[in-house]
């Protein structure tokens, strides 16, 4: 690792606080970040990009409950520091071999007179955006403390477009609205769910990652990075003043963050470039969070799997082993005495089938659900009992599965769903990892589906950020990669605990059989919810007509079959799932040959083209390889992409395989329409292919030797 640390010759100290303003300049001279005290001794900043002002003065500071001063004012300035920091940190997985983390630091200490209380408030400004938190160090006047708001600011410069979701405590699986700032009231209502969660939330109130453009051509994303021992950040806009304000989510009490001294918030966080490539390319999110501390990482590997999933979500099959829900009390039934569901997909039979499937095209892993006892009511009939994370459904041999799949050379992944019940589950936690392991289970999809309990509680508010974070650093105790779906969005933590192989966390392929997403869903993703890390989508639906599974479901997926491919290289994660039933890729077995090529981890990443709602093109190198695979998502206007093959080694030949969209494909019409072509190319190669409505394409290419 190289490794570079420089402490400034100039640390400014003031007891006097005649300082009153200071300046960050990013490394590369093109961000300038401003930061002062108001008369009134009010902390602001102001950031601005190649002259243009990106954000104009914003406050800083935390409203305290229980009466106490809050630290919104009254502030003096005590000391100042400023450092240049610079490193290459190899990650465990990821987009690129090596990391550069570069930034320029400014960290102001502050006094407030009436109360001879400190907050540190460190800026970190890197070429792609600026990094802020708050920080509590030790100190006899500052030791317990309850947040009530935290009243950071965003003041946009003017009324920007906008991809938005509702500010929802307990969900992120929203289609993006694309609006002006102005218009998020009007259009709110629209785009929220009837399962409202947050009465206290304004209709202007969204989630981050937000992705915003000026009528500049400006690109803004914010954001928060390192969200630990803290309640989750949402958004809330004045849309007179067009200033953004941070809002928390509340526990069951209403209160937004319980604090002891020393301690620290999240980063906040502002990209901004005038391509949008940078924004996607952005590893800052990553780099504010803290090393890896897992010293043997060795046993964390990128998974290509399939699994029992998609027939269940479709409703062709089901989760639970019995129809007969009336007859069954949950922790006393003897399952082996109850009539099976024919519909139940947990079973022997099948799950040979898939691992069968896994092992003939070369996956790691078959993902099994619904093959634990509770599903027929998950929320209890017994007070006392959700799930147990062990116990087997009768047709579900978990000895014979492990011992078969061992044979075949593929691990199996196991499922948790915990219903929302937390506590439930960290009382089962070290049982069920300790299970995995004695049955060759490396990996763990854990869920949380519907309301938190214990009641009231919601799923981003500071308690459940700590029990995901607990679970994962249990997870790793045990030697166990966590992928977790209806968690917290992620920011970046797994840098520190690459465990974290995957999340949810948004609105994923499974949304395609519950009445389908937009068709340029998948070209908004990496610019908000993929910011602070992979994504576990699930890609790979081959079969878009929803009925041909479940006659009673008239769902349609909004995409064409090229575009599936696609997703594999444009939604980066080590954690790929074939999400499609084994039947339907044994209809396109030509066209499933790219998802069996693909590579899921990388030594480079390059952003071809990338308009945020329109298109999407990447190019990435495989780990070790001199192979590269090249995808492209398009929204819903036909378009063709001219790229350059430069690339690619000089002097070296490859031949590129290349799955498109036929002439007529539309994901509405015709999303099985698609042509495969190989040629001969090199880095003086280009390539001119049209992507339909919905459509994409995907490209192998692999060196000649």
């Amino acid at each position: 690792m190289k490794f570079q640390y420089i402490l400034s010759l100039a640390v400014y100290l003031s007891l006097f606080s005649f300082i009153r303003a200071q300046e960050l300049i990013s490394p590369d001279g093109e961000l300038i970040m401003s930061f002062s005290l108001k008369n009134n001794g009010m902390p602001t900043y102001q950031l601005s990009y190649k002259n243009q002002e990106v954000i104009k003065e914003s406050h800083l500071g935390l409203e305290l409950k229980h009466d106490e001063k809050s630290l919104l004012n009254d502030f003096t300035i005590l000391s100042t520091e400023n450092l240049t920091f610079d490193e290459t940190w190899i990650p465990v997985w990821g987009e690129e071999k090596e990391i550069r983390n570069h930034y320029n630091e400014l960290a102001v200490s502050l006094k407030q007179e009436e109360t001879d209380r400190i907050m540190l408030i460190r800026f970190r400004l890197f070429n792609e955006g600026l990094g802020f938190r708050y920080e509590f160090p030790s100190q006899e006047n500052l030791v317990y403390f309850v947040i009530k708001d935290e009243k950071s600011q965003f003041a946009m410069t003017g009324d920007h477009t906008a991809f938005w979701i509702p500010g929802d405590y307990d969900t992120q699986e929203y289609d993006y609205t694309k609006s002006k700032l102005s218009e998020i009231s009007q259009n709110f209502d629209k785009a929220y769910s009837d399962n409202a969660s947050q009465e206290q939330f304004s209709k202007t109130g969204v989630q981050t990652a937000l992705m915003m453009k000026t009528d500049e051509g400006l690109f803004i994303n914010l954001h928060e990075a390192a969200l630990i021992n803290y309640s989750c950040m949402h958004l809330n806009l004045d849309d007179k003043t067009m200033v953004f304000e941070s809002w928390l989510t509340p526990d069951v009490n209403g209160d937004k963050g319980y604090m002891q001294a020393p301690c620290n918030s999240p980063w906040r966080t502002i990209m901004v470039s005038d391509d949008a490539r940078d924004i996607l390319a952005s590893k800052m999110t990553l780099n504010l969070n803290e090393p890896c501390v897992i010293e043997d990482t060795s046993w964390i590997k990128p998974v290509k799997y399939i699994g029992v999933w998609w027939e269940m979500i479709t409703g062709k099959g089901s989760w639970a082993y019995t129809d007969d829900v009336p007859s069954v009390q949950l922790g006393v039934t003897d399952f082996s005495k109850v009539k099976p569901s024919a519909k139940h997909s947990a079973n022997n039979t099948k799950v040979k089938r898939y691992i069968d499937f896994a092992s003939e095209h070369g996956f790691d892993g078959v993902l099994v659900e619904g093959w634990n006892e509770g599903w027929e009511d998950w929320f209890g009939k017994s007070k006392d009992y959700v799930f147990d994370f062990v116990t087997p459904y009768p047709d579900f041999d978990v000895e014979a599965i492990h011992e078969y799949a061992k044979s075949k050379g593929v691990k199996m992944i196991m499922h948790h769903e915990t219903s929302g019940s937390t506590r439930n589950y960290e009382r089962h936690m070290d049982k069920a990892y300790q299970f995995m392991k004695d049955h060759g289970y490396d990996a763990v999809k854990s869920g949380y589906v519907g309301n938190i309990l214990p009641r009231g509680e919601h799923h981003y508010s500071q308690w459940i950020v700590n029990h995901y974070q607990y679970a994962i650093e249990k997870a790793a105790e045990y030697e166990v990669m966590v992928n977790a779906h209806e968690a917290v969005r992620p920011t970046g933590i797994c840098r520190t605990y690459p465990n974290l192989i995957g999340n949810e966390s948004a609105r994923g392929t499974e949304f395609q059989a519950f009445g389908g997403s937009k068709p340029n869903h998948v070209t908004v993703l990496p610019f908000t919810r993929l910011i602070g890390g992979p994504m576990d989508y699930t890609p790979g639906i081959f079969e878009m007509d929803i009925s041909k599974l479940n006659p009673d479901n008239n769902s349609h997926v909004n995409s064409t079959l090229a575009n599936q491919l696609a997703l594999y290289v444009t939604m980066y994660s080590p954690l790929q799932m074939a999400a499609d039933l084994p039947e339907h890729y044994e209809q396109f077995l030509d066209a499933f040959q790219f998802i069996k090529d693909v590579a899921i981890d990388w030594d480079e990443s390059l952003y071809l083209e990338a308009e945020p709602g329109d298109y999407i093109t990447v190019a990435r190198k495989e780990k070790g390889e001199n192979n590269w695979f090249v995808g492209n998502v398009n929204g819903t206007t036909s378009r063709t992409s001219n790229i350059k093959l430069d690339f690619l080694e000089k002097g070296k030949k490859y031949t590129a395989t290349i799955y498109a969209d036929a002439k007529d494909a539309h994901y509405k019409t015709n999303p099985q329409a698609y042509t495969i072509k190989t040629k001969k190319v090199t880095s003086k190669s280009k390539l001119n292919l049209t992507s339909a409505s919905g459509g994409g394409y995907a490209i192998s290419i692999k060196e000649i030797k």
